[in-house]
């Protein structure tokens, strides 16, 4: 007797371990593996470029380990799978969670659908260590600041469950659907062929860089990950994204090493999962100003600025490092994002969220929830923030953070023959020194186009008049 025929819809969960949705159907029966591409309801947070480019390879390396056997279609998830649950009688659907508003209330509308339609659905986490409604104070509301939800919710809490494993044996549906290839996830428009050059995709790739990350480089992870040029950080942020590893796979692995340095690592596993307690309980994140006061915070429009931050030509060689490093790879370095993102709200005055749309669109690891909860911790109207007087000097950051200027002089070609002392302050270089670095400041390399200290200076007087 045939099993019954079960739909496993892969979200943001695109592996065969420790994917709890998928082993419940693999244990229910037949299994046909479902992806859809759906931005339908997704406004102005439909899935950027660079995000697309990953989503792509991450779906054609999971195809190959479900034999060729996923269906891919593109719309309407309300829509497909009331059609796919009719055409094949379907009894029963399984899928992760995704936190998304949008998908919060496209799952509710699903489960309506299928009940009456008389299919089972059941979902289940696969994608955080605790969920956004269980990890609060004793109150029961959220958390706002992150230090008690760490301490006391996330160490308070049972721990994260141990990873699961694949499906001891997995029968699949024959493919009757669309392919990947036919998602047409890949710009025509041929950018997108360097990021391959800087990253392997899938499962596979996954969990070869959490190995990777825990044999060699967690060990030095607290004060290495600081530096740029180390490249001493986990790297597993769009592998975590796309749900090709878990976080409790990371978490666990983590534990290998004892001490300090797996406890970093623990909190930002952590502060991911504060990232989405505040999406999941202030859905209007993304968008407004957590603090309502920072909405009478005068921004500046200046379409010029903020172009030449896009393309890194501010003229400040650690910020124009890491938007070419985004640009070229896909990815910045955490130090170097909190120092591009504070350059452009507080010494430009520009607002956080063309920020965050710049960085949604171009980093592999786009994440709504990390996204909108940074941006407005740097710009300090957003949740355990920043505090206003807290701006980052680009030039002390570098020397700091890159002493031997090596991660800026790979970004930054043009200056690379300048010496340490003015490679981050090319600007205050003497006129002979810049010549024979074949430096022409307005010409092979923009003038800085902000003051620092006066910028700062006219940031800390527009914090001021908020009344912080």
């Amino acid at each position: 007797m045939s099993r019954p025929l079960v739909i496993h819809w892969f979200r943001q969960d695109l592996r065969l371990a420790d994917n709890p949705a998928l082993l419940a159907a693999a244990n229910a029966g037949q299994v046909l593996p479902l992806y859809i591409f759906d931005d339908v309801d997704a406004g102005d947070h439909k899935m950027g470029a660079a995000s697309r480019w990953w989503l792509h390879h991450s779906l054609s390396s999971l195809n190959t380990e479900l034999n060729g056997r996923l269906q891919c279609f593109a719309g309407d998830a309300r829509e497909i799978i009331a059609r796919l649950v009719s055409q094949y009688s379907t009894v029963a659907i399984y899928w992760n969670r995704c936190y998304e508003p949008w998908r919060v209330e496209q799952d509710r509308e699903i489960r309506e659908q299928l009940q009456s339609l008389g299919v089972a659905a059941a979902s289940f986490n696969g994608s955080l260590l605790w969920e956004p409604w269980e990890n609060l104070k004793s109150d029961g509301t959220p958390y706002k600041v992150f230090t008690p939800f760490y301490q006391r919710g996330c160490l308070g809490a049972p721990a994260p469950r141990a990873p699961l494993p694949c499906p001891p044996s997995l029968e699949l549906a024959p493919p009757n659907g669309g392919t990947v290839s036919e998602l047409q996830l890949l710009p025509a428009n041929p950018w997108h062929k360097k990021l391959g050059q800087a990253w392997h995709v899938g499962e596979q790739a996954a969990q070869a860089r959490l190995k990777t990350f825990v044999s060699e480089i967690l060990k030095d992870y607290e004060t290495g990950r600081d530096f740029p040029a180390q490249q001493s950080v986990s790297r597993l942020s769009p592998h975590l994204h796309f749900g090709e590893i878990s976080p409790n796979q990371a978490w666990h692995a983590a534990t290998a090493i004892s001490g300090s340095n797996q406890e970093t690592f623990h909190k930002e596993l952590a502060w991911r999962e504060f990232s989405y307690s505040l999406l999941f309980h202030f859905p209007a994140l993304p968008d407004n100003n957590w603090q309502p006061k920072f909405d009478a915070f005068p921004w500046r429009q200046d379409d010029e600025a903020l172009h030449r931050w896009q393309r890194g030509q501010t003229g400040i060689p650690v910020v124009d490092a890491g938007m070419r490093e985004l640009w070229e790879t896909g990815y910045m370095h955490n130090r170097i994002r909190m120092v591009v993102a504070s350059f452009l709200v507080k010494n430009l005055l520009i607002h956080w969220r063309e920020g965050a749309r710049w960085f949604w669109d171009c980093l592999v690891d786009a994440d709504l929830a990390n996204n909108s909860a940074s941006w407005q911790w740097v710009a300090g109207c957003g949740a355990d923030a920043a505090p206003y007087f807290r701006i980052f000097n680009p030039v002390t950051q570098g020397e700091k953070f890159d002493p031997d200027g090596s991660y800026t002089r790979r970004f930054v070609p043009e200056l690379a023959s300048l010496p340490d002392k003015y490679l981050f302050r090319p600007w205050q270089a003497p006129a002979d020194l810049l010549d024979e670095a074949g430096v022409s400041l307005g010409q092979t390399y923009p003038h800085p186009i902000a003051d620092l200290k006066a910028s700062r200076e006219s940031a800390l007087a527009a914090f001021k008049s908020l009344g912080t």
